[in-house]
């Protein structure tokens, strides 16, 4: 018997038929195997196409934009970084108070970008001078119980890597970050908090100057109630045991330096999407480099960090590799198995129906 087929599919207006001896209802008729592989390309164009949108969706994080990378990028990070990206509505300090006790801190204000005019004390203003002001941005931040208030700063510097490494290497020498009279000035937000937070009440500072990325940061504390501060204390040594200042007994040593911790966290989160080795969150030792013993909650911090960026990147590498073997291999072994099958099936139809004949 013949095989049956298909009626003919219509002709398009001025097709084929028409072109080729004016027949438009000519057609060519398909044969099994033509359907077959018909169906096999478009399910693996489908495939393949489902996998290339699911890696556009899912591309690894290197190769999007970064919003400010590399030294010269980050000059430009408080203009290009969300606001609650450098400056987090809510800071946690597992173990970053007196005792290792728990620490955890609320923004309450954030102060409009400016220039420094005004910003630093006479004395510290000229310090830093050598790397200039490109921009300035603060917030203020307050602990669990609001009695303590601290200002975190990002100095956004004009200056290049030489002149970072040399204001750094300063700092060092003349151990200037224990200078009571180059402490950072706060910021007092009306309507908050830290509205008394003035010069009269800072307690404790700390002030780290970067030399891979150009950024001066700095936090200053003091007591929320307004009282006035007589023996402020530099925060490497406020946080250190047994002493007795206020501003140690207080814990704002450990706001101080707590807070600067993250802020410089995320700062390097957002200007380089990991934190390299040699960049890792330290203890200032009094140079202002952020040398000196890490303290242990910053390093599990960034330990911790480090470790779900990585698995963030191996699963998403992961998954576009299987993804795209996953397609890859099903369109290729679809094709295969199908044109294979068809084909075979349509042979073996072929001779028994000539065998019947």
């Amino acid at each position: 018997m013949s095989p049956v087929l298909p009626p003919p599919p219509f002709a398009p207006p001025g097709g084929r038929g028409g072109a080729e001896g004016g027949r438009s209802g000519s057609h060519v008729p398909l044969t099994p195997r033509t359907v077959a592989v018909a169906v096999c390309l478009v399910l693996g164009i489908g495939l393949l196409g489902g996998a290339g949108a699911g890696a556009l969706l899912t591309g690894d994080a290197g190769e999007r934009p970064g919003a400010a990378q590399g030294f010269d990028g980050a000059r430009t990070a408080w203009r290009s970084v969300p606001v609650d990206t450098l400056f987090p509505r809510t800071l946690r300090g597992k173990g970053a108070g007196p005792g290792g006790a728990d620490r955890n801190w609320t923004r309450v204000a954030v102060a409009p970008d400016s220039g420094c005019a005004h910003a630093f004390d006479p004395l510290l203003a000229e310090t830093l001078s050598p790397v200039g002001c490109a921009r300035l941005v603060r917030a203020t931040y307050a602990d669990e119980t609001t009695s303590s208030v601290t200002t975190v700063g990002l100095l956004f510097t004009r200056g290049d890597e030489e002149a970072m490494r040399k204001l750094r290497k300063r700092f060092a020498s003349e151990n200037l970050t224990k200078r009571t009279d180059l402490m950072p000035r706060p910021y007092a937000a009306r309507g908050t908090v830290a509205a008394d937070f003035g010069d009269a009440q800072r307690a404790s500072w700390t002030i780290s100057v970067q030399q891979d990325v150009p950024v001066v940061v700095y936090s200053v504390s003091g007591f929320a109630d307004g009282r006035v501060v007589s023996d402020p204390q530099p925060a490497a040594d406020a946080v250190r045991k047994g002493e007795t200042t206020a501003a140690a007994q207080a814990g704002l040593g450990h706001d101080a330096q707590g807070i600067a911790d993250r802020i410089e966290q995320a700062l390097r989160r957002a200007t380089s999407g990991d934190e390299a080795p040699g960049n890792g969150l330290r203890r200032p030792g009094g140079d202002g480099t952020g040398g000196g013993e890490r303290r242990p909650d910053s390093a599990g911090d960034t330990a911790g960090d480090a470790a779900r960026d990585t698995a963030g990147d191996a699963a998403r590498g992961t998954a576009r590799d299987t993804v795209g073997g996953t397609a890859r291999g099903s369109a290729g072994g679809t094709a295969r198995d199908t044109v294979g099958n068809s084909a075979g099936n349509t042979v073996a139809g072929e001779r028994k129906r000539e065998a019947g004949r």
